[in-house]
């Protein structure tokens, strides 16, 4: 269940930012505070963890390969990408 919060004392200059970015991006005032919070606080520990095991995993597919640095530099003068 979603929680509600009341921020006190807000700064106007921080309140007039946050309406222009709210704007900007065509989001409520509201809508725009949640944004800026999950960007600020970062993912959690979980989340993390779990990427973490995707990139591990991607890791060792890769390691299974080998490249040759010089067919590398071959495909780069044939402007391959």
């Amino acid at each position: 269940m979603a929680k509600t919060i009341t921020l006190k004392n807000l700064p106007e200059a921080l309140h007039a930012r946050l309406a222009a970015a709210a704007k900007r991006h065509r989001r409520s005032l509201n809508n725009e505070a949640i944004v800026c919070l999950e960007a600020g606080l970062g993912h959690d520990h979980l989340a993390a963890e779990q990427q973490l095991g995707e990139i591990r995993t991607l890791r060792d597919s890769l390691a299974q390969h080998s490249f040759d640095p010089a067919e590398i530099d071959a495909f780069k003068r044939e402007g391959r990408p």
